[in-house]
C-alpha cells in the first residue's frame, strides 16, 4: 500500500509540474531581475509584490535620501541600476551627461495616462528620457497649538516659537529659501545673490531658532507634537497632517519650489526592456492610486486625479491652486553654472 501511495503521489506531482511551468512561462519577464533606486519610503511595497507576481521579474529595491547622493553613485559607476527616480533638475543633468538611456516609448503605452501639463517638460522634451512618477511643492508645516498666528511667510522661520523649528537637510531646498527671501530666483547664478542667501541662512542659524537640519524624521516629529514648524515636502506634510489634526501646510507668499520626480533608465541598466515594463506598470491607474494613497504625494496620472475626494481637491498639499503654483519655480540643473561651486560653499557654511 505504501508503494502504491508513493507511485500515486509521484504521478500527481508529475502531472502538476507542467501546469506550474506553464504558469511561470505565462509571465513575460520570468527569471529576470531589475534594480530600482528610489527615495526613502517612496513606494507602496505591495506594488513591488504585484509587479513580481504579474511579470515574474524580481525587484531589488534600494533607496537614497538626496538627488546628489543618487548622482554620485550613478556618475562614478559605483553601482548599476535599471530604474532611478530623480527630480527634474537632476534628470536634466543626467541627460546632459549622457547617463540615462533614451526610452522606447512603445514599451510605455501608459504614458498616455500622464497629465498633459506634466508631459513634454522643458527638462526632457518629448519625455525622451523620463516619465513622471510624483509631483509636489516645498512649504512649511506648523502646529497651530505651538504657533500663535497663522503662518503665511518664510519669515516664520526666523522666529522662536513654542516648540522646535527644523530646516531641511537638502542643499537646493535650503538655499532656495535664502534666495527667495532676498527676492531672487531659486536658480540664481549670481555671486552677490548667493552671498545674500548665505547671510540670510547664517543669520537664521546664529540667532538660535533652528534646532537642526533634517529630512525624513520631520514628518514623524511634527505628527508627534515634537516640533512647532518644519520645512517639508507636500507629501510628507500630508502624512503628518493625517496623524495630527493640529498641523497646517502652507506654501509661503514669497514663493517656493514645485518639483517633479521622474522614472529614468540609466546607461548602466542590465535589462532595459524589464525597466521599461516597470515604468509602464507604475503609470497604471490602479498602481498609481496605491502609491498615492501610501506615500501621500500628488500623482501625475489622470485617472487618479479624477478620483480625488473633495477634501483632497481642497488640500494645499495635494492640490495647490493655480495661483500657488504660479509663485513657485522648478529647479534647473546648476552644474554648468559659472558659480555652481558657491552652492556647495554656502551649504557647507550653513552645516558647519
Amino acid at each position: 500500500m505504501k508503494k502504491i501511495a508513493v507511485i500515486l503521489l509521484i504521478a500527481l506531482l508529475s502531472a502538476a509540474l507542467p501546469f506550474a511551468a506553464l504558469a511561470e512561462a505565462d509571465k513575460p519577464l520570468a527569471g529576470a531581475e531589475i534594480k530600482v533606486y528610489n527615495w526613502e519610503d517612496y513606494i507602496d511595497r505591495e506594488v513591488l509584490k504585484i509587479f513580481e507576481e504579474e511579470t515574474g521579474c524580481h525587484v531589488n529595491y534600494v533607496t537614497f535620501s538626496q538627488n546628489e547622493d543618487m548622482y554620485t553613485k550613478l556618475s562614478t559607476g559605483a553601482e548599476s541600476y535599471d530604474v532611478v527616480i530623480p527630480s527634474e533638475y537632476m534628470i536634466e543633468r543626467l541627460i546632459k551627461e549622457d547617463l540615462v538611456e533614451e526610452l522606447n516609448l512603445a514599451n510605455i503605452p501608459n504614458l498616455e495616462n500622464i497629465l498633459d501639463n506634466l508631459r513634454d517638460p522643458i527638462y526632457d522634451p518629448g519625455n525622451a528620457h523620463s516619465v513622471p512618477y510624483m509631483w509636489g511643492t516645498l512649504g512649511i508645516v506648523y502646529n497651530t497649538d505651538m504657533v500663535e498666528a497663522p503662518v503665511t511667510s518664510w519669515t516664520a522661520m526666523l522666529e522662536k516659537h513654542n516648540g522646535k523649528l527644523f530646516m531641511m537637510d537638502s542643499m537646493r531646498d535650503t538655499l532656495a529659501i535664502g534666495l527667495i527671501m532676498n527676492g531672487y530666483s531659486v536658480n540664481s547664478d549670481n555671486a552677490d545673490e548667493l552671498e545674500a542667501a548665505r547671510e540670510w541662512l547664517l543669520n537664521q542659524k546664529d540667532s538660535g531658532v533652528v534646532d537642526g537640519y533634517i529630512l525624513d524624521q520631520a514628518k514623524d516629529m511634527m505628527a508627534g507634537n515634537e516640533a512647532a514648524l518644519a520645512v517639508m515636502y507636500s507629501g510628507d506634510a500630508l502624512y503628518a497632517m493625517e496623524k495630527n489634526d493640529k498641523l497646517v501646510y502652507v506654501i509661503p507668499d514669497e514663493g517656493s519650489n514645485i518639483w517633479v520626480d521622474g522614472m529614468c533608465v540609466p546607461k548602466s541598466c542590465k535589462n532595459k526592456e524589464a525597466a521599461e515594463c516597470f515604468i509602464n506598470f507604475m503609470c497604471r491607474p490602479d498602481i498609481a492610486q496605491m502609491n498615492m494613497e501610501y506615500i501621500y504625494y500628488s500623482s501625475p496620472v489622470k485617472q487618479v486625479v479624477e478620483n480625488l475626494s473633495e477634501e483632497e481637491l481642497a488640500s494645499t498639499a495635494m492640490n495647490p491652486t493655480d495661483e500657488m503654483v504660479a509663485r513657485c519655480e522648478y529647479y534647473v540643473d546648476i552644474s554648468s553654472f559659472e558659480n555652481a561651486y558657491l552652492y556647495d560653499d554656502v551649504w557647507m557654511d550653513v552645516l558647519m
